[in-house]
């Protein structure tokens, strides 16, 4: 993976509210109204964070696709502004971002949150071989864990007495974890679905461990920038129709990602 890869904003502990952060500068408001006379909604994604989001045409980002299928639903294109990190979204002034925590909580700008369409959190990637193992309580305490530097997950596994080894980089961990060099390690879903989906001879596995652990899960939404409650409800019910169609599931498929319903 590159440099832009490598950098991605990842959901795992204390940078929470950073990878959620939508801007920094208050900017006008975008209305349906003033969406719908323009025919474009806009979307910030990082063009090479694959499998959320890249400006390769045949591998677009489960973002991307959704985006896109949300634009249709409204009867509007969908125009990708590039950002490596979320906090330049009010330089490019975007309507939406995919992937935002849906915790008002999490938020450092003011931003409307959408219905939940995702469920995500801190998974257990994990070698062959390790079929007893299903959540974090099943590592032992002398199992070298692959953890982000200065996470949540980082913290929470040292206080059990757990033997973590930090991390800068998502993909290091993952590539370290494929060599043997880690028993496991704690990471997004979505990266390592699509890591083992891209290399299928790798042996590595994983469990939704967050589903038992509350401090490591969280849903997430559709972010929209100061827009009016006109044009969040319209996304809500777009959300509603690739739901229920089965469109979102189809999408994430196609990178090895399972859909799983909101908390």
């Amino acid at each position: 993976m590159n440099a832009h890869n490598r950098s991605l904003p990842w959901r795992l502990g204390a940078c929470v509210a950073a990878v959620a952060l939508l801007s920094a500068v208050p900017v006008a408001a975008r209305t349906l109204a003033e969406v719908r006379a323009r025919g474009v909604i806009s979307m910030c994604a990082n063009p090479d964070s694959l499998p959320h989001a890249s400006n390769k045409p045949k591998t677009p980002g489960f973002q991307v696709e959704i985006g896109r299928a949300l634009a249709n639903v409204l009867g509007l294109q969908l125009q990708v502004d590039w950002i490596v990190a979320r906090m330049r979204a009010s330089l490019v002034d975007c309507d939406i971002l995919l992937d935002t925590i849906a915790d008002p909580e999490a938020q450092r700008a003011p931003v409307k949150l959408s219905n939940a369409y995702q469920r995500s959190g801190v998974a257990l990637a994990l070698r062959a071989g390790s079929g007893a193992v299903q959540g974090f309580h099943d590592i032992a305490p002398n199992q070298r864990v692959g953890v982000m530097v200065s996470s949540l997950a980082s913290k929470l596994l040292n206080q059990r007495g757990l033997r973590t080894v930090p991390y800068a980089f998502e993909s290091d961990m993952v590539s370290d974890l494929a060599k043997g060099e880690l028993d496991a390690c704690a990471v997004s879903p979505a990266s390592i679905a699509y890591y083992i989906y891209t290399h299928p001879d790798s042996g590595l596995r994983y469990v939704h461990a967050y589903d038992a652990e509350p401090e490591l899960r969280w849903n997430l939404a559709v972010g929209l920038r100061r827009s009016d409650d006109a044009l969040l409800d319209t996304v809500n019910s777009a959300l509603d129709k690739l739901i229920h169609d089965g469109t979102l599931a189809r999408i994430y498929a196609h990178y090895g990602v399972d859909y799983r319903q909101p908390y």
